[in-house]
């Protein structure tokens, strides 16, 4: 089950709205459903949490690109709302770096499902297999400047978005869109 909320923090504090995410394809889609929050170009927070799997956070500041931190990438590239924060930035991939290139694969008579020695032992064969990072990724100091530290984030597991919420003095908002 997913969880999805908009927290837009303006001068009379932070505001929360309960966000549909189907129409939202990109980082960029998200990005600018989150601006649309805030006419203002104040900082909002999307949150997302998936029950007892992963949590991320995109920041937007007016124009400046999101900032994104994803508890868990692994579970987190299981999910729609995942591969849109999962981008090839992110991850520290070249764009449409989708995985290994066929032409470029060395067809010595292994393809039959034969490991060779590399793969066997984890040599690279078998480190360009796991394109997603198990743990977290992208800015965890995406929130300090509000009050949530890298080390509280990195320890932040189930009901994160509450636990983020309540850091920035907005879990009553939030809980009205809950």
């Amino acid at each position: 089950m997913y969880f999805a909320a908009l927290l837009a923090r303006t001068e009379d504090g932070w505001e929360a709205s309960d966000t549909e995410l189907d129409d939202v394809e990109t980082l960029s889609d998200l990005a600018d459903l989150a601006r649309e929050a805030s006419p203002d170009e104040d900082t909002v927070l999307v949150l997302i949490e998936q029950e007892d799997g992963w949590f991320g956070v995109v920041r937007v500041d007016g124009e400046e690109d999101p900032r994104i931190y994803v508890s868990d990438a692994a579970a987190a590239a299981r999910s729609s709302y995942g591969e849109i924060m999962l981008t090839d930035e992110l991850l520290g991939r070249e764009p449409g770096d989708d995985g290994p290139d066929l032409d470029a694969l060395d067809l010595d008579g292994t393809e039959d499902g034969e490991p060779d020695d590399e793969d066997a032992d984890g040599g690279p064969a078998a480190a360009s297999g796991e394109s997603v990072p198990h743990g977290p990724v992208g800015d965890a100091q995406v929130l300090e400047d509000l009050g949530v530290t890298e080390k509280e984030l990195r320890s932040m597991t189930q009901d994160a978005v509450s636990e983020i919420a309540e850091a920035l003095g907005a879990s009553e908002v939030l809980e009205t869109v809950r």
